[in-house]
């Protein structure tokens, strides 16, 4: 890998390398890897406390693009133009994808994966047995842990450029509620409970309002935090105006690890999906 790098990163400071047969296999086979999950725009560091992202291999991303031509691809009834494959051989990989969810070549999906019709983009990691749901977006780099459930309508951002920012990453076992936004390379932790309708960004206030006094977190929410939208009121030249936030209102309960049961753990705080 430290060779690959090494060409990577020339060509990230002289594009005139792109040119070069060397240069032009290497960042091939980084999108390989990708695709393959056996290299990823981020991961846990050893710890398991925070994460590492891998700023490289996002450049390697970037300069695919250019070296990409448009075509087109035909998929039964549907045609695609684009300078991207599409990804292949679901039956191999052992993911169930239905008509007409899409992913991008470069983007990895593990074994037990399932793409109702949605849309998962280059750079991007889903690990096993998730769950992304009708009409949710997957985007650039993003990095999906086993056993999430991404509801109707998500979103999660993609996080390309600057080339050191995190991307957003969903930590294992999380359930994100309907038409959530999450952007800007936020992260949530493990078995946290988003409900329906938060957007979160890496600026975005959000405060644990379960104890006596209100604890604020940017662009992080704890693992196993229940998170609700909220508002706050702030100051502006015209007047004082709410403005969004994200409100952490409980915990889940050990009862509520099973999935079968996290309708319930959604009801204990009365918080929609």
């Amino acid at each position: 890998m430290s060779e690959l790098q090494t060409l990577i990163e020339q060509a990230w400071s002289d594009r005139a390398l792109l040119q070069n047969p060397e240069t032009q296999a290497a960042i091939a086979h980084v999108i390989e890897e990708l695709d393959k999950g056996r290299l990823r725009v981020a991961q846990p560091t050893a710890d398991g406390e925070d994460w590492q992202v891998n700023d490289w291999v996002k450049k390697a991303v970037i300069l695919y693009f250019p070296l990409q031509q448009m075509h087109t691809e035909s998929v039964g009834p549907f045609e695609y133009h684009d300078k991207m494959r599409l990804k292949t051989d679901y039956a191999g990989q052992q993911v169930r994808v239905v008509p007409p969810a899409t992913a991008r070549y470069g983007a990895f999906l593990a074994p037990g994966v399932i793409l109702m019709p949605s849309y998962v983009n280059i750079g991007a990691y889903v690990g096993e047995g998730t769950m992304v749901d009708t009409w949710a977006t997957v985007g650039s780099c993003a990095q999906v842990g086993k056993g999430v459930h991404l509801s109707g309508g998500v979103g999660l951002g993609g996080v390309l450029e600057p080339v050191q920012a995190a991307p957003v990453i969903i930590e294992d076992g999380a359930f994100i509620g309907s038409r959530s936004i999450l952007v800007e390379g936020c992260r949530i932790g493990k078995e946290a409970v988003i409900g329906a309708g938060v957007t979160i960004t890496g600026s975005t206030k959000i405060i644990d309002v379960t104890g006596s006094e209100p604890k604020e977190y940017r662009g992080y929410v704890p693992p196993r935090s229940v998170v609700i939208p909220g508002s706050i009121p702030k100051q502006f030249p015209a007047g004082e105006y709410q403005v969004p936030c994200a409100l952490i209102i409980g915990q889940r309960k050990p009862s509520t690890d099973l999935k079968t049961s996290l309708n319930d753990a959604l009801r204990d705080f009365g918080v929609s999906v």
